[in-house]
């Protein structure tokens, strides 16, 4: 998020595009034919890319991820993403530029989602700067950036019905919350502080707090402190089963503000939003390194 709060970015890396509907058609059972590195930029003249690429498209290393015409890489000190995508339908633009994520430390924080490790978070940079610099006007800012990955040996909606996550700045560093709704009934709740320096500290969490829901009427909550009511800063992103978005809570007796996000997996289930799906995320298959 930009300094300033009228901003924000998000990157993310796929191998096995977990909410691409032509990875699901294809039975996900060739997640390296199934990549993807999608970017959305939310504020004035906010875009949204997501192209699913096949196996052609894919080039790694150790320290870099190439898909297609974007890549990120790893310099030892920061994760740099250089981005050359086309935004989807209805608007239709090409999003160039570049983005650099440079961490305060790297945590050592794993945490397995499914008592069978099946499903992993791991919060690599919860303190970060990020600079982004794309090629419109305004789209040249610095703020509060964030580092994780996600790991998974099976569909999230095989396991899950519902989660939500949230990461926010705070004076001495982060705080991340995890609640998860699992098919068998379970719940995750998990709740870390992190400083500066890497190292991570469990908290005890304070009460869930309902949202008002999405555009799309996603149920959402977070945590807080009793008495406090969350409400949303900025809108970033509306689907019909997600829901990203700046939040402003309380935790420990401090005003915050940070992302939230909201996923409700009894929707993505059905077939029927599948095809709606393929409109925002298309398919190019065939993309190959001149």
């Amino acid at each position: 998020m930009s300094d300033c709060g009228t901003r924000a970015v998000s990157v993310i890396g796929f191998i096995g595009s977990v909410f691409s509907p032509w990875y699901k058609w294809s039975g996900r059972k060739s997640p390296q034919n199934h990549v993807c590195i999608n970017v959305a930029t939310y504020g004035p003249g906010g875009r949204f890319t997501m192209t699913d690429r096949g196996r052609s498209a894919l080039r790694q290393t150790a320290s870099r991820l190439e898909v297609g015409p974007s890549s990120m890489r790893w310099d030892g000190e920061r994760l740099v993403i250089d981005i050359d995508e086309v935004s989807s339908p209805p608007l239709i633009n090409r999003i160039c530029g570049q983005i650099t994520v440079t961490p305060s430390a790297i945590s050592g924080v794993e945490l397995p989602l499914s008592p069978d490790d099946a499903h992993i978070w791991r919060p690599f940079a919860p303190v970060s700067r990020i600079a982004v610099d794309i090629d419109r006007p305004g789209w040249q800012w610095t703020g509060e950036g964030y580092f994780d990955a996600n790991f998974g040996t099976r569909a999230l909606e095989e396991d899950f019905s519902y989660w939500t996550w949230g990461r926010f700045g705070t004076s001495r560093g982060a705080t991340c919350f995890y609640d998860a709704t699992r098919l068998d009934g379970s719940e995750l709740a998990a709740g870390y502080a992190f400083d500066p320096d890497g190292i991570a500290t469990p908290l005890p969490l304070p009460p869930k707090t309902p949202l008002r829901r999405s555009l799309w009427a996603v149920a959402r909550e977070t945590r807080s402190d009793p008495g406090f009511t969350p409400h949303q800063t900025l809108s970033m992103l509306d689907a019909p089963f997600y829901s990203r978005s700046a939040v402003r809570t309380k935790l420990d007796g401090d005003i915050v503000t940070g992302v939230h996000e909201a996923l409700d997996l009894r929707r993505f289930r059905n077939p029927l939003l599948k095809p709606m799906l393929a409109l925002r995320v298309p398919r190019r298959g065939k993309w190959c390194f001149s």
